[in-house]
């Protein structure tokens, strides 16, 4: 369409389209996506405890799969669940729906958390060098000891003790239950940033007809600049957002496997880490409305 509007190359608009992309992401990543400091996480660990109820908690972390036109020669690597051809964006959002990691460009196929395994993000997780501030005491409950800071996932993601995860299954104690509806209510606001994402940008709304790399950039242009419009025009305070982008970090590929990374496998101290969060919400840490549940 951009092609016959102008009256120029289906070849020429792609390359403009890829530059202008690369452009973007380039001009505004050292003002709204920077490399995160101790000082950010902590102030991202404060937003979620005011406004969502989730103290420590460091981030959201979800999957999106952004659907594109099936490459060639591709086979099944692009193919998802869903039965289209998808990137996965991966991304972390803070509590005012500010995406504070995106990784793009895994495979379709690939579970999300076989892409945060795959990300430079997750291996940053694991190597233990994203910076994180050290175990810290919840305010008015200091008796159970210093607890992690750690993101909230949902069941897609595996338990570790920076990664909070909602207890399995249906009939769950009353105190798991109010765990898991704690749990939900923060990680909510990774899909409410995909949906405001999803309601600017056309091209979310339909199969995008151009290569991977070539949606890869848009995607992560896509992210960028809502981060501009929400810090610029909502004037919201900015507290350094994160990135981290395996495709640029490692070379391209380099990390695409198709490994599932276990949920199954949560060490001890992950385990307990839960359940004293999980004995937190439903004492002391307690919220009226959570009666409901």
């Amino acid at each position: 369409m951009i092609a016959f509007s102008y009256r120029v190359g289906h070849c020429t608009v792609a390359r403009v389209v890829r530059e202008v992309s690369g452009a973007i992401w380039d001009a505004l990543l050292p003002d709204f996506m920077p490399v995160p400091s101790m000082e950010d996480w902590r102030a991202i660990a404060d937003g979620f405890s005011y406004r969502w109820n989730f103290p420590n908690c460091i981030g959201a972390v979800d999957g999106k799969h952004v659907v594109i036109q099936s490459p060639d020669n591709s086979g099944s690597l692009f193919f998802n669940y869903k039965g289209t051809f998808s990137i996965v964006l991966l991304a972390v959002v803070d509590a005012n729906y500010l995406f504070r990691v995106v990784d793009v460009g895994g495979y379709g196929r690939t579970s999300d958390g076989g892409s945060l395994f795959n990300s430079a993000f997750g291996e940053g997780l694991r190597d233990g060098t994203l910076d994180f501030p050290e175990d810290a005491v919840i305010q008015g409950s200091e008796h159970r000891g210093p607890m992690p800071f750690a993101f909230v996932g949902d069941e897609a993601f595996p338990l570790r003790r920076d990664l909070m995860r909602p207890f399995p299954g249906r009939n769950v104690p009353r105190e798991q239950r109010v765990f898991n509806y704690r749990l939900s209510r923060a990680r909510l606001v990774v899909e409410c940033a995909f949906g405001i994402l999803s309601s600017q940008w056309r091209m979310y709304r339909r199969v995008i007809g151009v290569s991977p790399s070539t949606a890869e950039s848009c995607v992560k242009a896509t992210c960028i600049l809502h981060n501009y419009l929400r810090v610029t025009t909502l004037r919201r305070p900015q507290t350094a957002p994160t990135c981290v982008d395996g495709q640029e970090d490692v070379g391209d590929g380099s990390l695409r496997g198709v490994a599932r990374m276990a949920a199954n496998n949560a060490t001890r101290e992950a385990i307990r880490f839960r359940g004293t969060f999980s004995s937190y919400f439903s004492q002391e840490g307690a919220v009226p409305w959570q009666g409901e549940v």
